[in-house]
């Protein structure tokens, strides 16, 4: 038979399956793959039920139903101070990752060139690839994950056409600060770029950090698609609803990417969503407080049991050194045996490296989770330490 598509052939089934299903083989706690073990807002929930019996279940507007789009233009403005035409930049996809996709095909043609950073989010590199387009990576480094700015302008040059930017990111916790945001709105408009912006975790940041959106930058507006997902913000990650909010002279390429993925996205859901962007201030603020306090109890009991904790300003993970542990394997290594020994699964960091030499000697944990099995995850990797360490 004809070989299939090449690319993907060659792409291995992501590591958030391989681990999940080795965590259900093993019937270990799952700290690997980021969806919180416990339900959303009951009031988004109840909407989104109603509306599956009040007669509009046929096709939704392909942008989205007007009732979510305001809301995502309100959610602009109230956090941001963005003014947004809702019914001319305001586009829902189902979920994130098909945003991401859709905002990259909007802009990308066979050649161009897009920058990415890592660690990164494992769908990016595959889809500027299928797209044609050439990643350039610019490699982040623990333990502080600063940006480094000479490599980073060295990967812009005449063919760039975009740069992938995830703040807060996964899997590092890094929130960009001010100064590096403007340092990375400063490339795009010298080299006349665009950047779409992953912030699913725009809520989801800590110790009194500030998300602030690269669209609000100076010269930003116009070449921005920012992303945002209702699965993070409201702990719905199975619904899969993703809002883009771009300048309408890419709306309409956005559309078109949207159009030939999925079409359009559940008219209930999407309405439950809508309830959800409108909710007072105390249920945004909640959401970093509670995820705050899951993060500290994580953070502490691992440091208790010797790993290298390093700092998580926003998202669900945690990443840990385990070599003060004296395992000698690399992250693949460990996060198995930490699966099939201890009973508790965690990611191995490599697997958002797409270049060689990554650094692997990190375990990523997600902590949104209930504090009683964060603490019986940790009790489990406690004996398991203990007995390692008897034996040996």
């Amino acid at each position: 038979m004809q070989p299939q598509n090449a690319l993907l052939s060659a792409t291995g089934t992501t590591i958030f399956t391989v681990m999940s299903a080795l965590a259900t083989e093993h019937g270990a706690i799952n700290l690997g793959q980021g969806f919180p073990d416990y339900d959303g807002p009951e009031d988004v929930i109840d909407a989104a039920a109603a509306a599956l019996r009040d007669g509009r279940n046929q096709y939704p507007p392909m942008a989205g139903v007007p009732e979510l789009r305001q809301a995502v233009a309100a959610h602009n403005r109230r956090f941001y101070g963005l003014e947004v035409d809702p019914m001319a930049e305001v586009i829902v996809t189902s979920g994130a990752t098909e945003a991401i996709t859709a905002c990259l095909m909007a802009v990308l043609n066979p050649g161009d060139e897009c920058v990415l950073i890592e660690p990164l989010y494992d769908t990016y590199l595959p889809v500027v690839k299928l797209l044609g387009a050439i990643p350039r990576l610019v490699r982040l480094t623990p333990p502080d994950w600063a940006l480094p700015r000479a490599e980073l302008a060295a990967a812009f040059g005449p063919r760039t056409k975009a740069i992938l930017l995830n703040s807060p990111m996964n899997p590092t916790g890094k929130v960009f600060d001010a100064e590096e945001l403007e340092f990375i709105a400063g490339l795009v408009r010298l080299h006349d770029a665009y950047a779409i912006c992953d912030e699913v975790y725009e809520h989801l940041i800590f110790d009194g950090t500030r998300h602030v959106p690269l669209m609000t930058l100076p010269g930003m507006r116009e070449r921005s698609m920012r992303v945002g997902s209702a699965g993070k913000t409201f702990s719905l990650t199975g619904w899969k609803i993703g809002y883009i909010t771009c300048d309408r002279g890419l709306a309409a390429n956005v559309a078109k990417a949207h159009q030939n993925l999925t079409f359009t996205t559940p008219p209930n859901l999407q309405r439950g969503v809508a309830v959800g962007l409108a909710k007072d201030d105390a249920y945004f603020e909640g959401l970093s407080t509670h995820l705050q306090a899951k993060r500290d109890l994580l953070a502490a009991g691992l440091a208790a049991l010797g790993f290298g904790v390093l700092e998580t300003k926003g998202s669900y993970f945690i990443t840990a050194d385990f070599r003060p542990l004296g395992f000698t394997g690399d992250d693949v290594a460990f996060c198995r045996a930490l699966t099939m020994e201890a009973k508790v699964t965690a990611i191995p960091v490599t697997a958002f490296y797409a270049s060689a030499e990554a650094p692997n000697h990190y375990a990523r944990f997600a902590f949104c989770k209930n504090e009683a099995l964060l603490s019986e995850a940790l009790a489990r990797i406690g004996r398991w330490i203990a007995a390692s360490r008897a034996v040996a």
